[in-house]
């Protein structure tokens, strides 16, 4: 019985240092991710760093991230899916609407009064990707495609309740569509990636920043552009969308079992996943203003129906565009619509 016992703890002993050994083994793959925001936003610890910790623990140590946050690795924010494709990076996190033009299609989801909750939206964007997207994806493995929560307008001066408060304000445009909506609404658009708004803030170079309230808090927004206006109701105001992508190469250098971790924490529950921290993301930020005690407001449900209706223009330009270069634009502005809907109810459980 002794002799037995002996033998079971020296095989536990020597498995359990074997179990050690792989844990402690060095990695066969060693990637780069890389993005341009700052380590204490919820992207950076919500999102990559949980991810390539999920990787890491589903390759058992044999795939390891290191993640490089605020353009750490060099470039700007536009350069970003370049460095995917080009292999400066093997990873990375950026904004679509930095590279005006490139993504056509996906400007569907950035048009005015488009978005309902970044989660729903997120899913929404992910099927309309692997359905309509990959020639404008086909330079780079496409791990997930996502948008964060409606935005919001934060100003330096006032706060904004009408299309006439806008007059004249240089307004941060998040993309393309934004530039356009502001440019009918009076106001002055100034396209700018995140980063760069509290110097342009500070120095007055911009008067609004548009936003949604997850980057509040890390970039100090809130005492930059005290004053909070909301667009509530069934749609949000905007969105815009994010890509999370994989130079080809690397995805393609990985063995089918790690191809495999990779594709699991790809695709729409991955999308759904990015789309639902973004919402919670949101939380922090109304936080951090209502410790500053900043006045909020939230336009009527008359002057929402008025901002609709005078950026009305925009959506119907990019259809009017995306059918001049070939594509079915009505089609697909309401094959968004459609997929945003089918999703909310996923979501909700209706």
């Amino acid at each position: 019985m002794k002799l037995k016992n002996l033998f079971l703890t020296l095989s536990l002993t020597v498995a359990g240092m074997a179990a050690l050994n792989t844990q402690a083994a060095e990695p066969e793959f060693t990637f780069k991710l890389h993005h341009f925001l700052t380590p204490l936003s919820a992207t950076h610890q919500k999102m990559m760093v949980p991810w390539a910790d999920k990787v890491m623990a589903e390759s058992h140590g044999r795939i390891k991230i290191d993640i490089y946050p605020a353009m750490q690795l060099g470039g700007k924010p536009p350069q970003l899916f370049d460095q995917a494709r080009k292999g400066v990076a093997d990873i990375v996190w950026t904004v679509g609407g930095y590279t005006p033009g490139r993504f056509p299609k996906a400007g569907a989801f950035e048009l005015p009064f488009m978005p309902a909750s970044a989660e729903a939206t997120s899913m929404a964007l992910q099927e309309y990707a692997e359905t309509e997207m990959q020639d404008e994806l086909s330079d780079v493995h496409l791990l997930a495609i996502h948008t964060h929560a409606p935005g919001a307008l934060h100003s330096r001066t006032k706060l904004i309740k009408n299309a006439a408060d806008m007059e004249g304000l240089k307004m941060r445009a998040p993309n393309k569509a934004m530039a356009e909506a502001f440019g009918i609404m009076g106001g002055s658009p100034v396209f700018m990636p995140v980063p760069a708004l509290p110097s342009a803030l500070s120095k007055g170079v911009v008067d609004v920043a548009v936003m949604p309230f997850e980057v509040v808090n890390p970039l100090k927004i809130q005492q930059l552009a005290p004053n909070h206006t909301e667009i509530k109701g069934e749609r949000g105001l905007y969105t815009q969308f994010f890509l999370f992508a994989m130079n080809k190469k690397a995805y393609e250098q990985l063995p089918a079992d790690l191809q495999k971790v990779i594709d699991n924490n790809s695709g729409i529950d991955e999308a759904r996943r990015l789309g639902h921290e973004m919402d919670l993301a949101e939380l922090p930020g109304y936080a951090a203003s209502h410790a500053e005690n900043n006045p909020f407001y939230t336009l009527t449900p008359e002057e929402t129906a008025n901002w609709k209706r005078m950026m009305q223009p925009v959506t119907d330009d990019w259809i009017a565009d995306m059918t001049d270069d070939g594509k079915d634009g009505a089609a697909l502005y309401q094959k968004t619509v459609n997929l945003i809907t089918k999703y909310e109810k996923v979501v909700s459980g209706s």
